[in-house]
């Protein structure tokens, strides 16, 4: 550890003026139990006075004395906690500097520590200090030779072909480079610098060494991916499973392979072997189970989902499939029961596969006040109920209803922009005048830079023919932020055809025409020619028009401005 004994003899400890990353959070007890180690085992009251200060200048962002502290602390003291505290900070802060140098004294007061010689690795690379990363793996490696690696590079892989190349080269040029952890960590650079067929090479170097590290096995089948090799991959994945046939993640990457090259029969009568081998292997039960489905074979799916109702990981996902596969089935009861035991990120997606089902039922009354239930019962997804009563209730045609409904939602639920937003979807923009441009407002005050609500309002003033110029900003400020959307540029076309400036118009809706080719903006695109006087391109755009819709009364409307001239013709 040549560098490392040179790093501690020159370290001096200096105020840090660079903020850094917190692995951790204020809110981590990592802070504490470093103080009560300090306090319990050593009953060092200046230590546990020096990282209650350095606790109180994170709170207040006095980040160079928090830094000092904690690294004075980490170098004199013997505590884990404290280190690892020490380096939360240094890191939060991205702080390297201090953070190798922490992570340097960590490793020399404890040097067979093999989790410090990780951080020190790890943070070397970060810093580019690849000399020092080599050195450091060859350690690691003389400790444990079957040390995985690879977690060292995650989140630090060297983005410039410049610094990859460093780093290779660091790597190759280490005593330790045909160790199979690092020719992985090898194979992976090369793979990331595009030269894959010598990152396999790499791999099979390793796996003729460690043939059975399930890592390097699907490395192998990930780079044979890559090069676009289907047959390969398959062969490969054959044999492994049949080698390693009691290695779960083997077979099952399989199974996925499988699957994604539409080979689901085959997948699905490997997994039955699986499951026959692993019965409760949860993530084999819930890939047979979507596998079957997709097949159409509804009773066996619904034999493997039913056994993940009760698991952890997967029950919501469980009782969501069970739903689709019960509708596949026609049996929209059931589907309906399970539709209602989802909760997590699929909640709201199953409760409108709900309001489906009844509205193919006719009962949308029946779904309305099950919804008011669920909204006591689901008090986090108000938000998304209220807005689906709304728009069932519209679709009932009863907008009133639905108006006072978003109107309480809004009262209850002040600050949201998405019950806002629905509720001036359905404002009417002349009668509900002053109550719209009050929604509109609001939405702008939690949201100013959203291009959908500056559209919307831009659009509300453009149909009321009233403020174009503030309505004008209003669209050009929402095409800042999305310049390629058409409702958008359609709206400032409509504002410039206000304004009289046809040039402008004509040259913002040719854009949205040729971008949508919606047949109401390609009319007012044709209008506005007109009224420009282009009179050639606007029967050039006549014609089309009428070629795409042939049977739209608008059109006749546009027919009728080219009379005149016919008739001064004839």
């Amino acid at each position: 550890m040549r560098q490392i004994s040179s790093r501690i003899n020159g370290t001096t400890i200096k105020q840090y003026s660079t903020t850094f990353l917190l692995v951790g959070s204020m809110a981590s007890s990592a802070h504490i139990r470093a103080a009560s180690e300090l306090y319990h085992a050593n009953y060092n009251t200046e230590a546990l006075k020096q990282s209650m200060i350095a606790e109180f200048a994170l709170a207040y962002h006095d980040i160079p004395t928090a830094l000092h502290n904690y690294t004075v602390l980490a170098i004199r003291n013997n505590s884990t906690s404290i280190k690892q505290r020490a380096l939360d900070v240094a890191i939060e802060y991205q702080d390297l500097q201090a953070a190798l140098d922490v992570a340097t004294h960590w490793v020399v007061q404890e040097p067979e520590d093999v989790p410090a010689k990780f951080y020190l690795a790890h943070i070397a690379l970060k810093a580019h200090e690849y000399q020092l990363a080599a050195e450091t793996l060859d350690h690691i490696l003389n400790i444990d030779p079957n040390a995985d690696l690879e977690q060292i590079l995650a989140g630090i892989t060297p983005e410039s072909e410049e610094d990859r190349v460093n780093l290779l080269n660091t790597l190759y040029a280490s005593k330790e480079k045909n160790n199979p952890s690092v020719l992985i960590l090898i194979a992976g650079l090369e793979a990331q610098s595009n030269n894959i067929e010598k990152a396999l090479e790499t791999v099979n170097k390793a796996l003729r060494k460690r043939p059975k590290v399930t890592g390097f096995i699907l490395m192998k089948a990930n780079l044979l991916m890559a090069l676009g090799n289907e047959k390969e991959t398959l062969d490969w994945y054959e044999r492994s499973s049949r080698k390693h046939k009691y290695n779960l993640e083997v077979r099952l990457a399989e199974v996925r392979y499988l699957i994604k090259v539409n080979q689901a029969e085959q997948a699905l009568e490997k997994l039955e072997k699986i499951i026959k081998t692993w019965p409760d292997a949860e993530e084999a039960l819930f890939i047979a189970g979507l596998t079957a489905i997709d097949l159409k074979k509804y009773d066996l799916a619904e034999h493997y989902l039913v056994e993940l109702r009760y698991s952890s990981k997967y029950q919501n996902d469980a009782y969501f499939y069970l739903a689709v596969n019960a509708e596949r089935k026609q049996q929209l009861e059931t589907a309906k029961a399970y539709y209602r035991l989802v909760d997590g990120n699929l909640y709201t997606v199953s409760r409108r596969n709900l309001i489906s089902i009844y509205d193919k039922q006719g009962k949308l009354n029946d779904v309305l006040r099950f919804l008011t239930q669920e909204r006591v019962n689901y008090p986090q997804h108000a938000s998304f109920l209220y807005q689906a009563q709304a728009e069932i209730l519209k679709k009932m045609d009863n907008k009133k209803a639905a108006l006072r409904l978003l109107s309480e939602a809004v009262q209850n639920l002040p600050d949201d922009p998405e019950l806002l937003y629905s509720e001036v979807l359905l404002l009417d923009p002349f009668e509900n005048k002053e109550q719209l441009d009050k929604a509109l407002k609001q939405l702008l005050s939690i949201e100013p830079n959203s291009p959908t609500y500056l559209n919307a309002y831009a659009y509300t003033l453009a149909l009321q023919n009233r403020r174009l110029n503030e309505a004008r900003t209003y669209a050009e400020k929402a095409l800042d932020f999305a310049p390629e959307q058409a409702s958008i540029l359609d709206t400032l076309g409509y504002i410039t055809f206000l304004q009289n400036d046809f040039v402008t118009s004509s040259k913002v809706l040719a854009k949205a025409y040729e971008m949508s080719g919606s047949i109401n903006i390609g009319v007012r695109y044709a209008k506005s020619l007109y009224m420009q006087g282009a009179l050639d391109k606007f029967n050039q755009v006549l014609q089309q028009l009428k070629q795409n819709h042939p049977n739209d009364a608008e059109l006749q409307q546009l027919d009728s401005l080219l009379l005149p001239q016919h008739l001064h013709k004839s």
